[in-house]
């Protein structure tokens, strides 16, 4: 999609630039990957068992590990790729902590990793269709994402999604005869994983909370994790928990912060909760939208 500037009454389009090396992408992500990803760097080209990782990062919201790859062509495939480092990790994961550790002020141990959370995130200028048809399915442990240089060093990064109907990985699995037992570890997680126990008039209350929320950008994205489903736009700032009678949500704002007139929400700073931020309530009927919007809408202001 081309890019414009406004200049006086018109546009004025944007000239896209090549990336001449795959270092200068590496380069520009390493250096950014929290505001991108929302992880934490570890290790550039982290090499183990010929082969090399082209950025090791770790997530602090899942506590997994994510392999970052960079590729300037399109003869690779996604899937074997992928999988190759996968299966590396979860064969090793000793030495993975070990560079956690030796790079980082803190320590782990291996009961600190949810390593079903692992994945691979592969950046590239564009991607072929064989590709992206590749990860067109709804529980993939692989992420592609698209880099654009334009003109006045402006970057854009664009996450390519498979359908919304896609089938499970488990398929191309059995098909491609996928034997290494530390993959089946990995597990990623959907919104109907999170909705099986929950009754019908949930599932719709749930269905129609989502389309409230999307509505206020179309930027915003539904991140499904093992103990909640994240709506997340520079970052999360609000996750959601269905349970068979009610919804679950958190806020991810701080104690002080939410302005909350009606008391809907719970501070639950100093108790254990799932979740980001320090405020819950609890969502049981349509009705209870009106109120509870306002709240939402300062969560996401606040991104």
């Amino acid at each position: 999609m081309p890019l414009y500037k406004i200049q006086g009454a018109k546009l004025q389009s944007i000239k896209e630039e090549v990336f001449k090396l795959e270092i200068d992408i590496q380069s520009i992500t390493e250096h950014n990957l929290e505001n991108i990803f929302g992880l934490k760097f570890i290790k550039s080209e982290f090499a183990l068992n010929n082969l090399r990782i082209d950025t090791l990062a770790f997530d602090l919201e899942s506590k997994s590990f994510v392999i970052i790859e960079y590729k300037r062509d399109k003869n690779f495939s996604v899937i074997d790729q992928g999988y190759a480092y996968l299966s590396l990790m979860l064969n090793n994961k000793a030495d993975f902590i070990l560079e956690y550790n030796e790079n980082s002020n803190n320590n782990l141990i291996r009961d600190d990793i949810d390593w079903s959370q692992s994945r691979v995130i592969f950046v590239s200028p564009s991607f072929s269709k064989y590709q992206q048809q590749a990860i067109n399915f709804k529980d993939l442990p692989i992420e592609l994402w698209e880099i654009s240089k334009y003109e006045n060093n402006i970057i854009q990064y664009n996450r390519l999604k498979s359908s919304e109907n896609s089938e499970s990985i488990n398929k191309i699995k059995k098909s491609q005869d996928i034997k290494d037992k530390a993959l089946e570890e990995i597990r990623v997680y959907t919104e109907n994983d999170h909705l099986q126990k929950s009754d019908e008039d949930i599932k719709s209350l749930y269905e129609e909370f989502r389309n409230q929320i999307l509505n206020l950008d179309n930027t915003i994205e539904v991140i499904p994790k093992k103990q909640y489903i994240a709506f997340k736009s520079s970052s999360n700032f609000i996750d959601v928990l269905p349970q068979k009678n009610q919804i679950k949500f958190w806020l991810n704002m701080s104690k002080g912060e939410l302005k909350d007139p009606y008391n809907l929400a719970r501070d639950v700073s100093s108790i254990g909760h799932w979740g980001n931020g320090d405020y819950e309530f609890i969502l049981s009927s349509p009705s209870e939208f009106i109120n509870i919007m306002p709240l939402i809408k300062q969560s996401y202001e606040k991104k």
